[in-house]
C-alpha cells in the first residue's frame, strides 16, 4: 500500500514522502492517526499545492520580519523615565515598555519576544533584542531620558 506521510513518522520518513507499507500498518495506525493519507494522485496533487502555498507564505512572512528588522535598527527609540534622587531610575525600564516605544512606531511585538542585555537602572543608551521569527532578530537601540516634570 501506498502511502503520503502527513507529519514526520520515526523510523519511517518525512512529511510529504511517498512510501510502501504494510496494508494493515498503514490503514490501522498512519491513516487512522492522522499521520497520513492513501497516496491517490488527487492526494499528492493537494498535497504539491499546500506545500507551494506553505512556501511562497513562508517567503513572504521573511520578508516582512527582515523588512522589521530593517525597521527597528534604522531608529533610536526614546524612553522617558522618573529619576530619584541618587540619579538612578524609579523601577527599571520592562520589555512592557520597549514593547509600548515600539508600538508607537507602527512596530507589534510581543514583549516576551524583547530581551533586555542588561539592566536599565541609569539614563543612556542601552540595547534590546527583539525576535522577529524565523531566526531574525533585531536590535532596537534605546535613549533613556529623564522625565521632565
Amino acid at each position: 500500500m501506498k502511502i503520503l506521510l502527513i507529519k514526520d513518522v520515526k523510523a519511517l520518513g518525512v512529511a510529504g514522502e511517498i512510501k510502501e507499507v504494510k496494508p494493515g500498518y498503514g490503514q490501522n495506525f498512519l491513516i487512522k492517526k492522522g499521520l497520513a493519507k492513501n497516496a491517490t494522485t488527487e492526494v499528492i496533487k493537494q498535497f504539491e499545492i499546500e506545500k507551494k502555498l506553505l512556501e511562497t507564505k513562508k517567503t513572504q512572512e521573511l520578508s516582512d520580519a527582515n523588512k522589521f528588522k530593517d525597521m527597528i535598527e534604522s531608529s533610536k527609540y526614546t524612553i522617558r523615565h522618573k529619576i530619584g534622587a541618587n540619579g538612578h531610575l524609579i523601577g527599571g525600564i520592562t520589555n512592557k515598555e520597549v514593547a509600548s516605544v515600539l508600538a508607537l512606531n507602527d512596530i507589534t511585538i510581543d514583549k516576551k519576544n524583547i530581551t533586555i542585555k542588561e539592566k536599565i537602572k541609569t539614563v543612556g543608551i542601552y540595547e534590546a533584542d527583539c525576535k522577529l521569527g524565523f531566526g531574525v532578530h533585531a536590535i532596537a537601540t534605546l535613549d533613556i531620558i529623564e522625565e521632565i516634570k
